[in-house]
Protein backbone atom coordinates (compact mmCIF):
# COMPACT_ATOMS: atom_id res chain seq x y z
CA UNK A 1 0.00 0.00 0.00
CA UNK A 2 1.23 3.34 -1.20
CA UNK A 3 1.61 6.27 1.14
CA UNK A 4 2.03 10.02 0.66
CA UNK A 5 3.01 11.73 3.81
CA UNK A 6 2.94 15.51 3.63
CA UNK A 7 4.69 18.21 5.75
CA UNK A 8 5.32 21.81 6.14
CA UNK A 9 2.09 23.42 6.22
CA UNK A 10 1.55 26.54 8.97
CA UNK A 11 0.43 29.83 9.66
CA UNK A 12 2.52 32.61 7.49
CA UNK A 13 1.93 36.67 7.01
CA UNK A 14 0.11 37.69 3.77
CA UNK A 15 3.92 37.61 1.36
CA UNK A 16 5.76 35.04 3.18
CA UNK A 17 6.55 31.86 2.04
CA UNK A 18 6.47 27.85 2.98
CA UNK A 19 7.75 25.11 1.18
CA UNK A 20 5.75 21.61 1.48
CA UNK A 21 6.93 18.09 1.15
CA UNK A 22 5.41 15.05 0.50
CA UNK A 23 7.26 11.95 1.15
CA UNK A 24 6.04 8.53 -0.62
CA UNK A 25 6.75 5.13 1.06
CA UNK A 26 7.38 3.16 -2.54
CA UNK A 27 10.20 4.71 -5.14
CA UNK A 28 9.13 8.03 -6.62
CA UNK A 29 9.71 6.66 -9.95
CA UNK A 30 6.74 4.28 -10.16
CA UNK A 31 4.56 7.06 -10.43
CA UNK A 32 3.88 8.78 -13.69
CA UNK A 33 3.23 11.98 -12.36
CA UNK A 34 2.82 13.72 -9.32
CA UNK A 35 1.19 16.76 -7.92
CA UNK A 36 -0.41 19.29 -5.47
CA UNK A 37 -4.48 19.93 -5.28
CA UNK A 38 -5.74 22.00 -2.31
CA UNK A 39 -9.08 22.38 -0.92
CA UNK A 40 -10.52 25.26 0.85
CA UNK A 41 -13.52 25.67 3.36
CA UNK A 42 -16.74 24.87 1.12
CA UNK A 43 -14.80 25.12 -1.75
CA UNK A 44 -13.86 21.75 -4.78
CA UNK A 45 -10.38 20.75 -4.56
CA UNK A 46 -8.43 22.09 -7.56
CA UNK A 47 -5.02 21.55 -9.01
CA UNK A 48 -2.48 23.39 -7.86
CA UNK A 49 0.62 22.26 -9.45
CA UNK A 50 1.72 18.81 -11.11
CA UNK A 51 4.81 17.38 -12.71
CA UNK A 52 4.68 15.08 -15.02
CA UNK A 53 7.49 12.23 -16.54
CA UNK A 54 9.81 13.94 -13.87
CA UNK A 55 10.34 17.14 -15.96
CA UNK A 56 6.67 18.70 -17.58
CA UNK A 57 5.48 21.06 -14.80
CA UNK A 58 1.91 22.56 -14.95
CA UNK A 59 0.08 25.27 -12.91
CA UNK A 60 -3.05 27.04 -12.09
CA UNK A 61 -2.98 30.38 -13.58
CA UNK A 62 -3.51 31.69 -9.60
CA UNK A 63 0.07 30.39 -8.80
CA UNK A 64 2.34 31.09 -11.87
CA UNK A 65 5.13 32.95 -11.07
CA UNK A 66 4.85 32.46 -7.29
CA UNK A 67 4.90 28.53 -6.83
CA UNK A 68 7.31 25.92 -7.48
CA UNK A 69 6.82 22.50 -8.13
CA UNK A 70 10.12 19.55 -7.78
CA UNK A 71 10.81 16.20 -6.79
CA UNK A 72 14.02 14.86 -5.76
CA UNK A 73 14.14 10.71 -6.82
CA UNK A 74 16.79 9.38 -4.13
CA UNK A 75 14.74 10.98 -1.33
CA UNK A 76 11.29 9.61 -3.27
CA UNK A 77 9.89 13.31 -2.22
CA UNK A 78 8.16 16.33 -4.25
CA UNK A 79 8.23 19.63 -3.05
CA UNK A 80 5.86 22.80 -3.16
CA UNK A 81 7.70 26.01 -2.55
CA UNK A 82 5.19 28.61 -2.34
CA UNK A 83 6.14 32.26 -2.28
CA UNK A 84 4.37 35.35 -2.49
CA UNK A 85 1.18 34.19 -0.39
CA UNK A 86 -1.92 35.56 -0.56
CA UNK A 87 -4.94 34.53 2.16
CA UNK A 88 -6.78 33.10 -0.92
CA UNK A 89 -3.75 30.82 -0.89
CA UNK A 90 -5.16 29.33 2.47
CA UNK A 91 -6.54 25.43 2.26
CA UNK A 92 -6.02 21.74 3.32
CA UNK A 93 -3.53 20.98 0.66
CA UNK A 94 -3.41 17.53 -0.41
CA UNK A 95 0.08 15.48 -2.37
CA UNK A 96 -1.18 13.42 -5.18
CA UNK A 97 0.36 10.55 -6.73
CA UNK A 98 -0.80 8.73 -10.31
CA UNK A 99 0.43 5.54 -11.64
CA UNK A 100 -0.80 2.93 -14.12
CA UNK A 101 -3.68 1.90 -12.39
CA UNK A 102 -4.01 3.87 -9.12
CA UNK A 103 -4.52 7.06 -7.77
CA UNK A 104 -2.91 7.89 -4.17
CA UNK A 105 -3.91 10.91 -1.79
CA UNK A 106 -1.99 12.15 1.29
CA UNK A 107 -3.52 13.74 4.12
CA UNK A 108 -2.90 16.77 3.74
CA UNK A 109 -1.86 19.88 5.26
CA UNK A 110 -3.15 23.00 6.60
CA UNK A 111 -1.94 26.26 5.09
CA UNK A 112 -3.43 29.59 6.60
CA UNK A 113 -2.02 32.56 5.09
CA UNK A 114 -3.54 35.01 7.56
CA UNK A 115 -1.82 38.79 9.39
Amino acid sequence: QVQLVESGGGLVQPGGSLRLSCVTSGSILSFSSMGWYRQAPGKQREMVASIVSGRITNYADSVKGRFTISRDNAKNTVFLQMNGLKPEDTAVYYCNALSVRNIYWGQGTQVTVSS
